[in-house]
């Protein structure tokens, strides 16, 4: 039976509150510490719950929260050079991708937290962590506002640019830039496609992907080649109409994609800043802290699972605590079921990652190749299963190593 009773998690993105809610149903209390003034309102594009998230989710009954504000996506299409090459594989049995931007998967589960007692604390910008050595033990939290904070353990949610991560390890590698800037708007064209269909397309100069939703318009994001990485600050104090005419300069001669640049507006415009990985960490945890989510496993956005698997862990870190009898062997234990996974997911990746702007003679042999993989290692139960059909069982107990 574990001897820990409170947590301070640091970050209230996604990971955050779904750690929260997760060990509150554990039994251990949980304050949420976020370094953002409020809820982050405009923050980040799109993403995708796979079935796994979706799954996660379900545990601190957060599932059908998210579903009524996402777009169910049971279809998805690959195309190169405006040419559909496959529809990609999927397994029929499982529910499919659920399409939402990121702040209302933020504000959602920000809510439910709320709802359930959960504190969160803004403003709070951790900057020094102390190992409490009395009798009990503890960990001590102080913030940039001067103001401190203690628990049992602390749990780091707070992306990849973690500061916890640093605190844990201060030779941890940092994010790695993919060599791409993140953009999307929704706009009022209405794309030749059937809603709930996703386009992953590989254009002549950059990669790009949209679908059609059912209320009307399209929904597209652009992966635009960028020589330096650029923080989202950075990226929003250029003019969003010079952003507009590097994505004519890149989409321009698409079909549909230069349809979507020219009903792209400074005002629909959003601005993601730079794409990052996390590459591996060799320490997940010291002493009393742990980390979670992206601050630890930030794969390529071309898995489709970061999400997921940041709502993964979050629970796994609950029950871990919920078992085991102290802060190390929970760790530890944390590890062990969840680094393997996410590297593996990582990985994948980051082989499609590559193929995002292929040069003229990969593109050319593209489709080729993608044929080829459909049938033989893109399989869906080859490729697939292990990763959407991941299930928790948050009821079964945890054991040491």
């Amino acid at each position: 039976m574990t001897k820990v009773r409170s947590a301070l998690v640091i970050g209230g993105g996604i990971a955050g509150p779904v750690a929260a809610m997760a060990l509150r149903k554990a039994g251990i209390e949980a304050t949420i510490y976020e370094a953002y003034p409020g809820t982050t309102d405009g923050v980040g594009g799109t993403l995708a719950i796979a079935p796994n998230g979706l799954a996660a989710l379900g545990v601190v009954g957060a599932d059908e929260a998210v579903k009524a504000i996402a777009e169910p996506q049971p279809r998805m299409v690959m195309e190169v050079g405006g040419r559909r090459i496959a529809m990609l594989p999927s397994l029929a049995d499982l529910p499919p991708l659920q399409l939402l931007w990121r702040n209302d998967l933020h504000r959602v589960l920000h809510d439910l937290a709320k709802q359930r007692g959960i504190v969160t604390e803004y403003g709070k910008r951790v900057v020094e962590v102390q190992d409490l050595k009395d009798g009990i033990g503890g960990i001590k939290a102080t913030f940039a506002d001067g103001s401190t904070a203690t628990a049992d353990v602390l749990i780091g949610a707070d992306g990849v640019r973690s500061t916890v991560r640093t605190l844990i390890d201060p030779d941890a590698p940092g994010p790695r830039y993919t060599g791409m800037l993140g953009f999307g708007a929704e706009v009022d064209f209405e794309a030749d496609s059937e809603p709930g269909t996703m386009h992953f397309v590989f254009g002549r100069k950059a990669y790009y992907l949209y679908n059609r939703l059912r209320g009307g318009g399209t929904l597209w994001g652009a992966n635009l080649p960028f020589d330096r990485p650029m923080s989202l600050v950075e990226a929003r104090a250029v003019p969003p109409e010079n952003w507009i005419e590097k994505l004519r300069e890149a989409y321009g001669d698409e079909d549909p994609g230069g349809q979507f640049v020219r009903h792209t507006t400074p005002e629909n415009l959003t601005i993601v800043g730079g794409l990052h990985i996390m590459p591996s960490v060799p320490r997940w945890w010291w002493g009393r802290m742990v980390l979670v989510g992206d601050s630890v496993h930030a794969p390529s956005n071309s898995s489709g699972q970061g999400a997921s698997l940041a709502i993964e862990s979050a629970v796994q870190i609950a029950r871990c605590l919920r078992d085991l009898p102290d802060p190390a062997s929970a760790f530890t234990a944390f590890e062990r079921l969840r680094r393997d996974r996410v590297e593996a997911v990582a990985k994948r990746a980051a082989r499609i990652n590559h193929a995002k702007a292929p040069g003229p003679i990969a593109r050319a042999i593209m489709p080729t190749m993608m044929k080829i993989m459909m049938k033989t290692v893109m399989r869906p139960e080859g490729t697939m299963a292990r990763e959407q059909r991941y299930r928790i069982d948050f009821d079964e107990k945890v054991s040491g190593c």
